[in-house]
């Protein structure tokens, strides 16, 4: 999760998850060697939770695609921007999805949709918030999927938000910068976001069961949570 506030803009503008003609850009050999490997979403996925996180204290860091294929680490922001960059060239929209939290400590990932359904690529510290397969039949639906594994001692999701890198960030390099990207942090601050209306009781309920997992399971987070067959698979210190 990264430090994000909550957007009070209304009216999110109409999302296309239409194929698109891949930008040409200047990627090295080895990029485009990656790249070219990592065809789908899955195997994204798969990449991405080989890495080890990004653990920055201070929120140090919003890298994009270039230094996280050479670092081989990234946190949400990151691997969200790594799997825009790199299945733009496969033709799929660059769709960013953020997740509005209670406690301000906001998700990030990338969407897409697929004939079966909308999916995710997602990066987290938290076991629930990784990639979803594409089984959900709206980014609302996908969004909700991520309530129950949200909830934390602190975290609840209260909406969600979702940005076409392409028409968000028209003049801005999101894509290949070296800097760090705090331009893509800062639109999804402002971005509209449709809000949630969740019950306070079953809120309660998760957090009584999570806090209460955590006592009893050495600080372990848990994996318990209902709709794991629509879970990419997660990264190994999860299993």
């Amino acid at each position: 999760m990264n430090w994000l506030p909550p957007s009070r803009m209304p009216s999110p503008p109409r999302i296309s998850s239409q194929r698109i003609e891949p930008p040409q850009l200047p990627f090295s050999k080895a990029e485009r060697a990656l790249i070219e490997r990592l065809d789908t979403p899955s195997k994204v996925q798969r990449w991405l939770n080989a890495l080890p996180y990004n653990t920055e204290a201070n929120g140090e860091t919003l890298r994009s695609f270039r230094p996280v294929a050479r670092l081989k680490t990234a946190h949400c922001c990151e691997a969200a921007l790594f799997a825009a960059v790199v299945l733009e060239q496969h033709g799929y929209p660059p769709l960013v999805m953020s997740l509005e939290s209670q406690d301000w400590l906001d998700h990030v990932l990338f969407i897409y949709r697929h004939d079966t359904g909308w999916g995710s690529v997602a990066r987290s510290r938290d076991p629930g918030l990784h990639g979803r397969k594409p089984r959900f039949r709206s980014p609302r639906a996908l969004a909700r999927s991520y309530y129950d594994g949200y909830v934390d001692y602190t975290g609840r999701v209260k909406g969600f938000g979702v940005a076409n890198l392409i028409t968000a960030l028209p003049d801005y390099d999101w894509r290949l910068t070296t800097k760090n990207a705090w331009k893509v942090e800062q639109m999804l601050i402002d971005w509209p976001h449709r809000k949630f209306k969740t019950s306070d009781r079953r809120y309660r309920a998760l957090l009584k069961k999570y806090k209460a997992y955590r006592a009893a399971h050495d600080d372990r987070k848990p994996i318990y949570y209902r709709g794991r067959e629509k879970w990419e698979p997660l990264p190994q210190e999860f299993r």
